[in-house]
């Protein structure tokens, strides 16, 4: 069995990897909460001999407290996945490939596996990220924003009379500071993914698939006008794919 970790800006991702496509068992861990008691609360009855294999895109310290529990649980460290110029089939656009988020390149391995046509990925998390990959696994590029609830604690922190008294709803028009600043960052991210995946069209030669992720995707999907796909684990996906590719199998137990 494998296990496979997805370390977040905003929480942690896992799954449990066996022989069969579907997960075994999976789970979210939030930051603020406890990591010494996760093998216990999650993770026992786990084989020790469990392979584990992560994607971090958190600090240092963070990484290491993670890598600390996992060596209580497990009988090896993980081995956290660092981001490649290529691999199973995607090719990295950047110069200093590692510069990449890692969380970003797994997406795209996931989505070439899944499509093999053009697609515009938006991940809308913490940040709100977007990417284009040519049908042939060629990454073209992206881009990176502010994701919704960043944008609106930005707003908040930046000025002195915008401050709404209760959670705003997403309205066209809205007639009050509550659901003007919900709805203006919420149509804002809406509309980057449409301007971003129009200008993608004609270098991705046709009209690209969107597919949306990330903890906001489901809130978001409704206010795009066009055809989307919203993913699922679109990171362990990939992170499962590759691993299959560039690591020996586990023995089972």
């Amino acid at each position: 069995m494998r296990l496979l970790l997805d370390l977040g800006n905003s929480r942690l991702k896992w799954a449990l990897q066996g022989p069969s496509p579907a997960w075994l068992a999976q789970g979210v861990l939030e930051w603020r909460e406890d990591l010494a008691t996760l093998p216990d609360a999650a993770w026992a009855g786990f084989p020790r001999s469990t392979q584990v294999v992560g994607a971090s895109v958190v600090d240092d310290a963070r990484e290491q407290r993670v890598a600390a529990v996992l060596r209580q649980a497990f009988d090896s460290a993980p081995e956290w996945l660092r981001t490649p110029a290529s691999a199973c089939g995607v090719r990295n656009a950047y110069a200093e490939p590692q510069r990449l988020g890692v969380d970003r390149f797994l997406a795209m391995v996931a989505a070439h596996a899944t499509h093999r046509e053009p697609c515009v990925l938006a991940s809308a998390g913490t940040a709100l990220v977007l990417d284009a990959l040519a049908a042939d696994g060629r990454h073209l590029g992206g881009l990176i924003a502010p994701g919704v609830q960043l944008m609106q604690r930005s707003l908040l922190d930046a000025t002195a009379l915008v401050r709404p008294q209760r959670p705003g709803d997403i309205l066209q028009l809205a007639d009050n500071t509550a659901d003007a600043v919900t709805s203006g960052c919420w149509q804002a991210a809406a509309a980057l993914i449409e301007r971003f995946h129009a200008q993608m069209r004609p270098r991705l030669g046709g009209e690209p698939a969107l597919i949306l992720d990330g903890g906001d995707a489901p809130r978001l999907a409704p206010l795009l006008s066009l055809p989307v796909q919203v993913g699922q684990d679109s990171v362990l996906r990939g992170l499962a794919l590759w691993a299959d590719a560039h690591m020996p199998t586990p023995a089972s137990h």
